[in-house]
């Protein structure tokens, strides 16, 4: 699916599903991270989709197919995403993964007319980058999508564990980095490395929350995240995931994909029995 937001083309996967713009089904909108694209959500826009819900996974500016440059701060992709939600017509149920759970995060905060609920994975209250992965990422060197790719895995993945028969999960991680466009995942990384008001963001979000974590997740480690649990001022529901990984979705997709249902049907109850106007 072809959009346009802030005059620049954008691309989403719609899980082989076209999306209404006259129906009512919720908008489920998912957003990667660093250095990534729509495709790491396949296991889950596909279902999504085929279930009730109207699924995007966009590629955000300056990555995939969507038009550049890449945006160079948690705050300014925070933007664009209110103004793709204006373009689509409605309030989003967001789900972000790493750098794209931050964008949520900030979006709830600062844009709330814009969101439904969120959906949050592999999240902390603050992603500082290893000086070293910067400097490689900046130089447009393969070595940062190596090493992201190694610690972005859980150890089972390291020897295989791949849900999809015949498919290297590493390789293809590694492979989705380096077809990065010059200077992008260094941008990323830099706006996640910059990005110092996690928590203050989650202490004025009003709207339903999840987190997945990943039990085995050496990037995101669960306690890195706590402090956004203790400062949401509704509460959030987490879900860990035993031995998995930053890269969750693709390790556990099905385990993933009964989290983004449960949570999406839980918003709508707290949706219907919200009081006219409240």
């Amino acid at each position: 699916m072809r959009l346009v937001v802030d005059g620049r083309g954008v691309n989403a996967a719609t899980g082989a599903v076209p999306v209404d713009p006259d129906s009512t089904d919720p908008l489920v909108v998912l957003l990667h991270g660093a250095g990534m694209d729509r495709s790491v959500w396949s296991q889950q826009t596909r279902f999504l989709a085929h279930h009730g819900y109207r699924a995007l996974a966009v590629d955000l500016p300056g990555h995939g197919e969507s038009e550049g440059p890449a945006l160079g701060s948690i705050p300014d992709l925070a933007t664009w995403v209110s103004e793709l939600a204006a373009e689509l017509g409605g309030p989003l149920h967001l789900v972000g993964h790493s750098m794209g759970s931050l964008v949520a995060l900030e979006t709830a905060a600062h844009q709330p007319a814009s969101v439904a609920s969120i959906v949050l994975l592999g999240v902390a209250a603050t992603m500082p980058v290893h000086p070293d992965l910067q400097a490689a990422a900046d130089a447009d060197d393969v070595e940062a999508a190596r090493l992201i790719t190694s610690w972005a895995h859980g150890s089972r993945q390291h020897v295989g564990e791949n849900p999809t028969p015949g498919l290297w999960m590493l390789g293809g991680t590694q492979a989705l980095l380096e077809r990065c466009a010059p200077g992008v995942l260094g941008a990323d990384l830099s706006a996640c490395s910059a990005y110092g008001t996690g928590v203050e963001a989650a202490a004025l979000v009003s709207c339903p929350v999840t987190l997945v974590l990943g039990g085995g997740d050496k990037m995101t480690p669960r306690q890195a995240a706590e402090p956004l649990v203790e400062a949401f001022p509704g509460g959030a529901d987490v879900v860990e995931l035993p031995g998995t990984g930053h890269m969750m979705m693709q390790e556990e997709p099905g385990a993933v994909r009964q989290a983004l249902i449960e949570h999406l049907e839980s918003a709508s109850r707290c949706q219907e029995a919200e009081p006219p106007g409240g």
